[in-house]
C-alpha cells in the first residue's frame, strides 16, 4: 500500500507542470423553464476531444487550457444544442457558469439514453461529493445508506458492518450493481468486526441510485432493494489521497487518445484502499490482542474502439483477514434493583480470511440512430472467494449478582456467585464458491408527436449463469456448567451443536426480462409514465421456474405544479436461493427449496419546494407508503450479522411500513438529509401453534403471527451539515442514527415462543468538524501556499459515538445453578476519535 501510495505522489509531482498551465472550468446546467438540473449534458471543448458529463445535480468540472478564448459546445438529447465563447482564465484559475438549456419543442420526454443509464423516477438518485464527509466507522458507503434511502438500516451489525435491512427484508435479499454488473459478497461472515472493505469506492463513484422497493422487470429476483452505483467516466487527469487513523486510500483517473482520431480514447480509474479496525475493536467488551487487515483494490476501464462501440472491463481483488486472542471480557444487564454482570477469562484464538476476487468485460453498442436511439449491451463477469473461518476458543465464565444498593460500601462490585462454567467453541470451516454468468440486454427509444403518447422505451435481456459451491463445515460447541457437560449423558461425552458435513453444489440459471415505458402527455401539460415488464426465472437445479410480473405508475400534475409527482408501483418479487438459504442448522441442504415469494405495492409522494440562492429548489419531501404480502418464506434467526436459515420453505408473513425523507439545504449550500421510517413485519411458521407470555403472567397466549427477525417499529436517521457563518472553510458534520429494538428468541428454541425478546434501542451520534486546507480557488491570493500543488485539501477531526452509548451486536446465553438462561449482551464500539486527511490532486 505504501508503495502505491509513493507512485500515486510521484504521478502527481509529473503532471504538476503541466496543471500549472491549465485552468479549471465549472458549473451547473438547468433547464431554463423549470431550473432544475440536467443530468448527463455533454460539455465539450471545441476541436478536441477533452468533454464531460453532468452529475445528477447538474453540476461539471472541466480542465481547459489557460490564457486562450474557447469555445464550448453543450448537448443534451431532448434539449436544444448549443454553443458558447469563454473569455481567458488565468493559469490554474478557475470560473464559474451557470448555463440554461432550453427543451426541444418537439420532444418533451424525460426517459433518456444516456451514459448507458436510463433516468427511473421511482429511485433515488444520489451524488456522492456531500457523502465523503459524513463521519463513518466502517468507511463503506453503505453506512450513509440509512441517511439517503428510503427505509433502510443497519440491523444488529451496526456500525461496524456494511450489511443493512430494508423495509423488513434481511441483507440478502438486496441487489448491488456496478456498472450493470452484479457483485456478489462472502457468505461466512459472522459478525462486524470481520467485515472488511465493500466493493462500491466511493472515490471512483460518480453517483448512486436505490429503490426500497417495487422497482421495474430489468432489476434481478430480489424481494427488498436495488443500490445502482455508477463509476466515473473520467476526461482528465485526476488523483486523491486519503490518510486516517483507520485506514488509507488512493486512487487515479484520466483519459488518454490513442489515435489521431478525436473518439478513440482510453478512460481508466485505479482505487485502492486499506483499513484496519483495531484501534476500534479496543474499545468493544471483549478485551485482547485484536489483529484486522483489510485491503481492496480495483479498477475500471473503458476504450472507445469507434463512434458507436465502447469496451468496457472491472477488476476487484479484496483481502480482509481478521484474527483475534481474546483475553477477558466483561458485560453486564440488568435495572437499578437487579444487576447481572458475565466475568469470561479466554484461552485460544480466532482466524478467519476472506478472498474474493471479480472479473469483467463489457461491449456497449450505440448506433447513430438520431430518430429511435438504440443500445446493445453484452457484459460477462466472473466472481470467485475462499473463505476461511478457523476457531478454537475457551471461554471460562462466572455470572455475578451485582450489588445494587446505594449506600452499600461494596456498591456496583460484584455480590454473588450465580452461575460458572466453561464454553468451548470450535470451527474449521472452508467455503471456495465461483459464479460466472454473461448477459445481453438492450434498448431503443421511439419518439412520437401530435399525439397524447411522446415517447416509448423498450428494453429487454437474456442472462445466464453458472455457479459451483463447495463447503467443508467442522464445527462444535461444548458448555460445561457446574462441572457438568450440557447436555448431560451418562453413558457417553455429548458436545452441542456438531456440524460436520461437505457440501458441492453445482448449477446453472437462465433468466429474461422485457419492460416497456410510455410517457403521455395530457392537454393540460399533465404527465403520466406508465412502465410494464415481466421477467422469467429458471433454476437447474431444482427446476424451479417461474415468471414475475412488475409496474411501475409516475404522474406529474404540471398544471398544478411541476415539482410534485406522485408513484404507484407494484408486483411480483420472487427470490430463488442461492446457498446459505439451502443449508439448514444441521449443515444438510435442500435441493428442493423453491423461491421465497412477495407481492409488493407501493405508493409514493414527492414535491421539491423553496428557493435557494442558486434558483434551484431548495427542499426534496419524499413520502411512500408499502405493504407486502409473504409466502414459501424461509424463515432464519440472526446472530450479530450471520444469518442462520432453516432451510425450508415453512412460513408465511408481511411487512407494511411509511417512509419519509427530507432533504434540501436548511443551511445555504450545505445540504442535509432527514429519514424517519415506521414498519411492521411478522411472520407464522407453518404447523407451529405461537404463543406469547405477556408481563407478569404465567400462562402463555397463543399468537396469530411473531415479530420476523428485522421487526423494527421506528427507526431515525440525520446527516445534518453547518458552518460557520463568517467562514465557510469551518464545516460540521453529524451523523444520527436511532431504532427501536430488533427482536431475538432463545437459541435452538425460537420456533414457538418466537423472537419473544428484544434488544435495548440503537441510538449514535457520530460528528466531524472538517477545515478546507487549501482550494485552488485561492491560488491568485495565495500564490505560495505549501499545499498548492493540490486541487483541494481538507482535514476533518471524527468523533465516533460521541455520546459513548451501549449497543449491543448479539447475546451470551448463559445458564445459572438453577438452569435459567441470562441473555448477556455483546457490545459492540465505544467512544473514538479519528483524524482524516484528504487530499485531492
Amino acid at each position: 500500500m505504501l508503495v502505491l501510495l509513493l507512485f500515486l505522489i510521484l504521478t502527481v509531482l509529473d503532471h504538476i507542470s503541466a496543471q500549472e498551465f491549465k485552468s479549471q472550468l465549472t458549473g451547473t446546467i438547468v433547464d431554463k423553464v423549470h431550473s432544475e438540473p440536467i443530468e448527463f449534458a455533454v460539455i465539450n471543448l471545441k476541436g478536441t476531444s477533452t468533454a464531460v458529463q453532468t452529475d445528477s445535480k447538474g453540476y461539471f468540472i472541466l480542465e481547459v487550457p489557460s490564457d486562450v478564448e474557447l469555445e464550448l459546445d453543450v448537448f443534451r438529447m431532448d434539449y436544444k444544442s448549443f454553443s458558447f465563447k469563454i473569455d481567458k482564465i488565468a493559469p490554474g484559475a478557475t470560473k464559474n457558469v451557470v448555463l440554461k438549456l432550453a427543451q426541444d419543442e418537439n420532444v418533451l420526454n424525460e426517459i433518456v439514453v444516456s451514459d448507458y443509464a436510463i433516468q427511473d423516477k421511482t429511485m433515488i438518485r444520489e451524488g456522492v461529493t456531500e457523502m465523503k464527509f459524513l463521519p463513518s466507522a466502517s468507511g463503506n458507503i453503505e453506512s450513509l445508506l440509512p441517511h439517503i434511502a428510503l427505509g433502510t438500516s443497519s440491523g444488529t451489525g451496526g456500525e461496524l458492518s456494511s450489511q443493512y435491512n430494508v423495509r423488513g427484508g434481511n441483507y440478502d435479499e438486496n441487489l448491488l450493481y456496478i456498472n450493470d454488473f452484479e457483485i456478489y459478497r462472502p457468505q461466512l461472515i459472522r459478525s462486524g468486526q470481520q467485515e472488511g472493505l465493500s466493493f462500491p469506492n466511493i472515490d471512483l463513484i460518480k453517483d448512486l441510485q436505490f429503490s426500497s422497493g417495487g422497482f421495474g422487470a430489468k432489476f434481478g429476483d430480489k424481494m427488498s432493494s436495488v443500490f445502482d452505483v455508477k463509476y466515473k467516466l473520467p476526461s482528465s487527469f485526476a488523483a486523491s489521497v486519503g490518510l486516517s487513523l483507520l485506514g488509507t486510500s488512493a486512487h487515479l483517473e484520466g483519459s488518454f487518445k490513442v489515435s489521431k482520431d478525436n473518439y478513440r480514447r482510453v478512460r481508466f480509474l485505479f482505487g485502492a484502499r486499506h483499513k484496519t479496525t483495531r484501534y476500534l475493536l479496543n474499545t468493544t467488551s471483549i478485551k485482547g490482542e485484536y489483529q484486522p487487515d483489510f485491503f481492496d483494490f480495483q479498477t475500471y476501464i473503458t476504450y472507445d474502439i469507434s463512434k458507436t462501440i465502447q469496451l468496457g472491463l472491472i477488476g476487484n481483488y479484496n483481502l480482509a483477514k481478521y484474527k483475534l486472542i481474546p483475553e477477558s471480557g466483561i458485560s453486564a444487564k440488568g435495572l437499578i434493583d437487579f444487576t447481572l454482570r458475565l466475568r469470561t477469562d479466554y484461552e485460544g484464538q480466532e482466524v478467519d480470511e476472506f478472498y474474493t476476487q471479480m472479473g469483467g468485460i463489457s461491449l456497449t453498442y450505440l448506433p447513430d440512430n438520431k430518430k429511435n436511439p438504440t443500445f446493445l449491451k453484452w457484459l460477462a463477469s466472473v466472481y470467485s472467494s475462499q473463505e476461511n473461518e478457523r476457531f478454537d476458543l475457551i471461554g471460562t465464565y462466572g455470572l455475578y449478582e451485582v450489588e445494587t444498593s446505594l449506600g452499600s460500601d461494596g456498591a456496583g462490585e460484584d455480590k454473588s456467585l450465580l452461575g460458572q462454567g466453561i464454553q468451548q467453541r470450535f470451527a474449521r470451516n472452508y467455503l471456495r464458491s465461483t459464479v460466472a454468468n454473461t448477459e445481453l440486454k438492450g434498448g431503443t427509444e421511439f419518439n412520437y408527436s401530435g399525439r397524447s403518447l411522446t415517447y416509448q422505451f423498450l428494453q429487454y435481456g437474456i442472462k445466464f449463469q453458472t455457479e459451483k459451491i463447495n463447503d467443508k463445515i467442522n464445527e462444535w460447541e461444548r458448555l460445561d456448567s457446574a462441572g457438568f457437560s450440557l447436555p448431560t449423558d451418562t453413558n457417553y461425552f455429548r458436545i452441542r451443536n456438531v456440524l460436520k458435513t461437505t457440501n458441492n453444489l453445482n448449477s446453472n440459471r437462465f433468466t429474461a426480462y422485457i419492460q416497456d415505458g410510455f410517457t403521455f402527455q395530457f392537454q393540460n401539460n399533465d404527465e403520466l409514465q406508465v412502465i410494464a415488464g415481466i421477467r422469467g426465472n429458471y433454476w437447474t437445479l431444482n427446476n424451479d421456474f417461474f415468471i414475475t410480473p412488475r409496474m411501475q405508475l409516475i404522474y406529474t400534475p404540471k398544471s398544478i405544479s411541476k415539482t410534485m409527482t406522485f408513484k404507484l408501483s407494484g408486483g411480483l418479487y420472487y427470490q430463488p436461493p442461492f446457498y446459505r438459504e439451502l443449508r439448514n442448522f444441521s449443515g444438510q441442504l435442500d435441493t428442493n427449496l423453491m423461491a421465497q415469494k412477495s407481492a409488493q405495492i407501493v405508493g409514493g409522494w414527492t414535491y421539491d419546494f423553496g428557493h435557494s440562492s442558486k434558483g434551484k429548489k431548495k427542499y426534496k419531501l419524499i413520502v411512500e407508503g408499502y405493504y407486502k404480502k409473504l409466502w414459501d418464506l424461509v424463515p432464519y434467526d440472526v446472530d450479530n450479522v450471520r444469518v442462520r436459515y432453516y432451510g425450508a420453505n415453512e412460513a408465511t408473513g408481511y411487512a407494511m411500513g411509511l417512509d419519509v425523507r427530507l432533504n434540501g439545504e436548511f443551511v445555504p449550500d450545505a445540504e442535509s438529509w432527514f429519514n424517519f421510517s415506521l414498519l411492521r413485519t411478522r411472520e407464522a411458521i407453518d404447523g407451529v401453534t405461537h404463543l406469547k407470555r405477556e408481563p407478569y403472567k404465567t400462562e402463555a397466549k397463543e399468537v396469530s403471527d411473531v415479530p420476523r427477525p428485522t421487526d423494527q417499529l421506528a427507526t431515525l436517521a440525520i446527516f445534518f451539515q453547518d458552518y460557520l457563518p463568517q467562514n465557510k472553510n469551518f464545516k460540521m458534520h453529524m451523523g444520527f442514527t436511532l431504532g427501536t429494538g430488533l427482536p431475538f428468541g432463545i437459541p435452538d428454541n425460537n420456533r414457538v415462543f418466537r423472537n419473544t425478546y428484544r434488544f435495548n434501542p440503537y441510538h449514535r451520534v457520530d460528528i466531524g468538524f472538517s477545515v478546507t486546507l487549501y482550494d485552488r480557488k485561492w491560488k491568485e491570493n495565495k500564490p505560495n501556499h505549501f499545499l498548492r500543488f493540490t486541487k483541494y485539501t481538507w482535514l476533518s477531526l471524527e468523533v465516533f459515538n460521541l455520546l459513548k452509548i451501549q449497543n449491543a451486536a448479539s447475546n451470551n446465553w448463559i445458564k445459572d445453578i438453577f438452569n435459567v438462561s441470562y441473555a448477556l449482551p455483546n457490545y459492540l464500539t465505544s467512544r473514538r476519535i479519528n483524524l482524516k486527511l484528504k487530499m485531492d490532486f
